[in-house]
């Protein structure tokens, strides 16, 4: 058996909240839980329990507790948690309102902003009150295209605070991704930067704005926040406004927090569009704050005097994630712009500057950090750094190894995986077990996980699929514009009778742990940011030269890259201009993150008998790996011209 690479001390053990928790439940309950697999086993066996105990250790603000909570609690989906409580989220991320900062904003250029605790509530209750002035009501969409920046958090706060529906996209989307999304959601309001800053380089938005208003006719203000000129001309911008002249509009009015039940929807966040337009996935206010609360304090040890970071996006589930932060009284760090900035020092600047306890990133980050040769410990203190967090992809057992040797020794090294689907995680750390190398550290409490076989059966040290079997407080309340529920269902429960299928291919280790192999559709994993190979077709429409495409994510130096293969009008051959052409339409219109690391021309495009494109076979064979089930597909030799291409090997 492989040797740990940390091993918690009897101290940090002693010391962890998920020691005292389980103190609480062995003295409560009168249980003996010699260790954590047995914690586990009792958060699943007896869940409405084990979250009602949750609910009281994190003093979970409310005007109203549950009658129930748990009922119909053999349904997944449809238990209903909580039931008869009425709580709001945004109060209990504004529990706080003293001179401890809450916020700090630092961007690529060196600039920094703190906002207390205090500041926090006075700037959330002035914006709140020009949202009430304005009509917006429990239920309505709140959409915001913003940098992660403070206003981006204000915003959110204000508008759950009056039981509004929040949900955001970072500004490097281009103006097809966004319509994809909000163009289904219909949001009264639309907060905006006019751009932002990006490896130096400043980018204007306004006019996409200009193009999205019009495109939208739901919105009724555009609120647009100062990122690049404090007086930008807004006047191509239909109905908008620049973002104080907004609160001015608005007598100030103390903040008043609607009570409201368990699963009011909070969250709409967006899978990736794989097949076709992203699915809207809509997420209950009590749900996303309890499994938060339980990931944070628990799990990742976080209290007061906590100073969490996290590299991510408004368009990610891991900003959602980070906010949540609020509600255990700690310091979040918000960063905006490159993480490679100042030739990658820049976030570990900020570790020392900022004294960072937990640190949060990619996979895709800590992998380019160790090719460009960093070795942070020599070059940085790392007083305060306790805990390491890695998602967005597998992290491999290289990269740990890696990990431990560049920054430090003592270091709880948390590799997590769950996802938008659920806004929170399946599996993720503990700061009282070991950590092994390229493993993660256990399931979440009261998160049923198991990896099935394609018969359904139960497996063990064997690669398969992961699954949930029982119901849990974050599942979604669903999709939106989906009104029997019969898209929600057959995205999560059909492959698995009773069972959330997640899509993620694993195996649980001989230690309890979970590694991770990879997504089991086609979702392309580049960096660590998920993209849907529908988003890239989507906007190959638009060049005239291909009439064909098929996309994969290659495995490649620890990560993956996009490679795009394509198939042109007779008679043209692809040349640097038809690739210029081609990254300049995904960066513009899709984003940066979309532009493929090789586009290869191709004969063909391998097809089902329906006609449906095979990627995960082509990816097979790019990794010289088997292709299965041949006779389903209508040309199966056109799969060999992806074999071996010389293009791919470097």
């Amino acid at each position: 058996m492989n040797a740990p690479l940390w091993q918690p001390g009897p101290e940090r053990v002693a010391n962890a909240r998920i020691t005292a928790f389980t103190e609480r439940i062995r003295g409560r309950y009168g249980l003996a839980l010699p260790d954590y697999a047995a914690l586990h086993r009792w958060s699943i066996d007896e869940r409405a329990a084990f979250w009602s105990e949750l609910w009281d250790y994190c003093d979970v603000v409310c005007s109203r507790g549950c009658d129930t909570a748990l009922e119909h609690g053999e349904q997944l989906p449809g238990a209903r948690w909580f039931v008869g409580s009425r709580l709001n989220y945004a109060q209990n991320l504004l529990r706080f309102r003293d001179e401890r900062p809450a916020l700090v904003a630092l961007s690529e250029d060196g600039g920094r902003r703190v906002l207390t605790y205090a500041a926090l509530y006075l700037e959330v209750e002035r914006l709140a009150a020009a949202l009430r002035a304005h009509g917006v009501q429990a239920g309505d969409r709140v959409a915001a295209i913003l940098p992660n920046i403070p206003e981006a958090i204000i915003a959110m706060l204000a508008s759950a605070s009056i039981g509004a529906v929040w949900s955001s996209c970072s500004p490097d989307f281009g103006a097809s991704g966004i319509m994809d999304r909000f163009g289904q959601i219909g949001p009264r309001l639309l907060f905006a930067a006019d751009g932002y800053v990006y490896q130096g380089k400043a980018i204007d938005i306004r006019e996409r704005l200009a193009d999205i208003a019009d495109r939208i006719p739901a919105i009724e203000r555009v609120i647009v926040v100062p990122v690049l000129a404090q007086d930008a001309d807004l006047g191509a911008i239909r109905a908008s406004v620049p973002y104080d002249a907004f609160c001015r509009m608005a007598a100030p009015a103390p903040l008043a927090f609607a009570q409201l039940p368990f699963d009011q929807p909070l969250f709409i966040l967006y899978s990736s569009g794989t097949t076709g337009a992203p699915k809207c996935i809509l997420h209950g206010a009590g749900g996303t704050l309890l499994q938060h609360l339980k990931e944070h304090q628990l799990h990742t040890d976080i209290r007061r005097e906590d100073v969490l970071f996290y590299f991510t996006t408004c368009g990610w589930m891991m900003w959602n994630w980070l906010a949540s932060g609020l509600a255990s009284g700690c310091t979040l760090v918000l960063y905006d712009g490159s993480p490679m900035a100042r030739d990658g020092s820049r976030l570990l600047d900020a570790i020392d500057d900022e004294n960072i306890t937990v640190f949060g990133a990619s996979a895709g980050y800590l992998g380019a950090l160790k090719k460009s040769g960093l070795q942070p410990r020599r070059s940085h203190r790392l007083d305060s750094l306790q805990t390491l967090l890695s998602t967005g992809s597998p992290l491999s057992a290289e990269c740990f190894a890696w990990v431990y040797e560049a920054f430090k020794p003592d270091l709880l090294l948390a590799s997590i995986s769950g996802g938008t689907d659920i806004i929170s995680c399946f599996v993720l750390g503990n700061p009282t077990l070991p950590v092994y190398a390229g493993e993660i550290q256990c399931p979440g409490l009261g998160m049923a996980v198991e990896i099935r076989d394609e018969r359904g059966d139960s497996l063990r040290q064997r690669k398969g699929e992961l699954v949930c079997t029982r119901a849990f407080p974050s599942c979604p309340l669903g999709f939106w514009n989906d009104p029997d529920g019969s898209r929600f269902r057959r995205a999560y429960f059909e492959r698995f009778a009773g069972a959330w299928a997640h899509g993620d291919y694993g195996e649980i280790t001989s230690h309890g742990g979970m590694i991770i192999h990879g997504r089991s559709d086609a979702v392309l994993n580049p960096g660590g940011v998920r993209i849907g190979t529908a988003e890239i077709y989507r906007q190959l429409e638009a060049i005239e030269a291909v009439t064909d495409a098929l996309v994969i994510g290659q495995e490649w130096q620890g990560d993956t890259r996009i490679v795009l293969f394509v198939v042109l009008r007779q008679g043209l051959a692809l040349d640097d201009d038809l690739r210029r052409r081609i990254a300049e339409r995904m960066r513009r219109h899709a984003s940066p993150r979309h532009v493929p690391a090789r586009i290869v021309q191709v004969s063909a495009i391998p097809r089902t008998i329906s006609g449906k494109i095979v990627e995960l076979a082509v990816r097979e064979v790019v990794h010289g790996r088997p292709v299965g089930n041949r006779d389903a597909l209508a040309n199966p030799e056109a799969l060999e011209q992806f074999r071996d291409r010389p293009e791919l090997e470097n």
